[in-house]
């Protein structure tokens, strides 16, 4: 009996020093690429001549236009918030609920727009809504910098957040427990209400949480459609960074943007506990089927219009602008990328694919690095420290891409790490937030694997990086490649970090488009649609192969 206790506190000290061992790789990647230089510019915007001045922060945040600022990030993303819910909700039954051919397709193409860059997404809506867009053309409507293009831009971009976390779980809620509901007199309403809303409310609030918090921490949209009278914490970090150089009240914005985003991530966390809690008490089951009668195919063709006007609207105009060529519809502005002459740019604009492309590719190889150990040593769910460890993975998501990369600029310059001249910097970057996307597909699939597998392996004498290539390398493989995918598209799209270190021979796709987009002509403009259009169907082609080797049985409410 002595014997066997042993041996379980010897093997419960081994997991945990193994589990600590996987975090020390990825906690020294974040304190270096992310703490340090967020701390370093918080330490020089109010260490003033060897002394703190915490009185800068109440200065600041008295400012009356800095109040209007605070007062209209929060606003729209409320806003932005309760607009995605009251539009996306009915597509995530939908595509719980409902067979229909083409579904796998639609699925693709109404998650294109998460993974797309903001910088094009802007442009989409600004192509379509703007002066001289679609709407003006047609009816003589503009937007371009009004509050609802923006709300509209974030409903577009934030859409699959709400189908894919709401509608993972609901295809997996049994349909019995309604009818057993309805069985008992109670209404169709009133039975949803009792039965099905209480089960989904979790994965309701877990994905009203992350669209607010992309839409509170949103720079790329708000910067091209908002103008000067609409500004973010975001876009008013990169104002006092980039324009006026006013480093103090870029430190309190930034202070205020973190506390703001660990207090959203801290409730998100609390939602997933109660969301996996809640999971445990139903039968999961594959429940999708045909339509039947009027109302519901009236609510399957609602939700396919929406999905064209909102979605496939926007990326439709995008390619049209892209096209339309001042000489008639052509490649004329496709051309124009192969040329430097414009003066935009000391490389041809074509240039800024392969940059792309090769940034993310070892970005990726970042990510599945640095992500993949940190997944499996959340694998096991232990106590604060772990907990604490898969918060700090999160906050890149919501913690100022701009001030990430100012810091860059301000930090990696000295030996050892004096790297504002090498090219990994950018991949550096942008491997921050794919993490996120790695750990968040992989830790749920991790820790579906079954522990008596790689304890069946450790008594037949297989080391521990044997036993996960023998044993959870076969079970995760199609998570992996779906893992890659999302780090891949993401990265390829980042554009708060990337704007201040990417050299200018050597610009990225999402730098170029904002770059052409700041320029009069309409040669720059349309050279920006041509590329962001490129962008788009890079980002669409690896939305469809995810779909493909997506996993068919993928874990409930992960996005």
């Amino acid at each position: 009996m002595d014997l066997a206790r042993s041996q379980v506190v010897t093997k419960a000290r081994t997991g945990s020093a193994a589990r600590l061992g996987l975090m020390v790789l990825p906690v020294a990647f974040f304190g270096v690429f992310f703490a340090y230089p967020v701390a370093a510019i918080v330490e020089r915007g109010l260490h003033v001549d060897g002394a703190w001045e915490f009185g800068r922060i109440l200065d600041v945040l008295g400012q009356s236009d800095i109040r209007h600022v605070l007062w209209f990030t929060v606003w729209q993303a409320l806003a932005s918030t309760a607009l995605t819910l009251l539009i996306a909700l009915p597509g995530a039954y939908v595509f719980a609920r409902f067979d229909f051919p083409g579904k796998q397709v639609l699925r693709a193409v109404v998650t294109v727009p998460f993974v797309l860059p903001t910088v094009v997404v802007g442009t989409a809506f600004l192509a379509m809504l703007g002066n001289g867009g679609l709407l003006d053309e047609l009816w003589g409507v503009r937007l371009d910098t009004t509050v609802w293009a923006i709300l509209l831009a974030h409903v577009f971009f934030n859409y699959a957040v709400v189908v894919r976390t709401v509608g993972g779980l609901w295809s997996q809620l049994d349909p019995r427990q309604e009818e057993a509901a309805r069985m008992l007199g109670a209404s169709r309403f009133a039975a949803w209400r009792t039965v099905t809303l209480p089960a989904l409310g979790p994965a309701v609030a877990a994905a009203a949480l992350m669209v607010f918090l992309f839409t509170f921490t949103s720079f790329g949209v708000v910067q091209i459609l908002g103008g000067p009278g609409f500004s973010t914490l975001e876009v008013e970090i990169y104002r006092q960074t980039a324009q006026i150089f006013d480093l103090s009240t870029a430190a309190v914005l930034t202070i205020v943007q973190f506390l703001a985003v660990g207090l959203i991530l801290a409730v998100h966390a609390w939602t997933v506990r109660r969301r996996e809690s809640a999971l445990r008490l139903v039968d999961a089951a594959h429940t999708a089927r045909r339509p039947r009668g009027a109302g519901q195919w009236a609510l399957l063709g609602g939700v396919l219009a929406s999905v064209a006007l909102l979605i496939v609207l926007p990326l439709g105009v995008l390619v049209e602008r892209s096209l339309d060529a001042p000489g008639g519809y052509g490649f004329a502005y496709y051309r124009a990328l192969t040329s430097a002459d414009g003066g935009t740019f000391l490389v041809p604009p074509i240039d800024a694919v392969g940059n792309s492309l090769e940034y993310a590719l070892a970005a990726t190889a970042l990510a599945l690095l640095i992500g993949g150990l940190a997944a499996a040593a959340l694998t096991r769910r232990a106590g604060r420290l772990v907990r604490g460890f898969d918060a700090l993975l999160m906050l890149p998501l919501g913690v100022s891409a701009v001030t990430v990369g100012f810091g860059f600029l301000i930090t990696l310059d000295e030996p050892p790490l004096d790297l504002r001249a090498s090219w990994i910097l950018v991949p550096l970057a942008q491997a921050l937030v794919g993490v996120s996307f790695v750990v968040r597909t992989m830790l749920p699939v991790l820790r579906a694997v079954d522990g008596r597998l790689r304890e069946a392996a450790a008594v037949l004498g297989a080391s521990p990086p044997r036993a996960w290539r023998e044993v959870d390398l076969p079970l995760v493989r199609r998570a992996l490649l779906v893992a890659a995918g999302f780090a891949f598209a993401v990265s390829l799209g980042e554009f708060g970090a990337t704007v201040f270190i990417a050299r200018p021979d050597n610009p990225t796709l999402p730098v170029a488009v904002a770059r052409l987009l700041g320029r009069a002509g309409d040669l720059n403009y349309g050279q920006a649609m041509a590329l962001s259009t490129v962008l788009m169907v890079v980002c669409a082609a690896s939305l469809l192969v995810l779909e493909r080797i997506r996993p068919a049985r993928a874990t409930t409410g992960e996005f």
